[in-house]
């Protein structure tokens, strides 16, 4: 069995990777948000349906990254609370 200061350090190790994780995200977020000010310029006024999906699919894939974001920072929460109990 580890010992507490073996599952503290793996606790540690694992919010590090998520935090990794977290950056890759925001970036990912900043390319989509850079994406969609670009598609609106170019395609200003138009009204085609197509349009109208790729608009809707990268707020979407906007909403589900933030969503992501969310889950993550609950998650090292509780495994930080987790650690200071032990």
């Amino acid at each position: 069995m580890a010992s507490v200061a073996e599952v503290k350090s793996a606790i540690d190790a694992a919010i590090q990777q998520v935090s990794e994780g977290q950056a890759a995200v925001h970036a990912a977020s900043e390319k989509l948000t850079e994406a969609q000010q670009s598609l609106a310029v170019a395609l200003d006024g138009s009204g085609h349906d197509a349009v109208s999906t790729a608009r809707a699919s990268l707020q979407q894939a906007t909403q589900e990254l933030e969503e992501c974001l969310a889950a993550t920072m609950a998650a090292v929460e509780q495994a930080q609370q987790y650690s200071a109990a032990l």
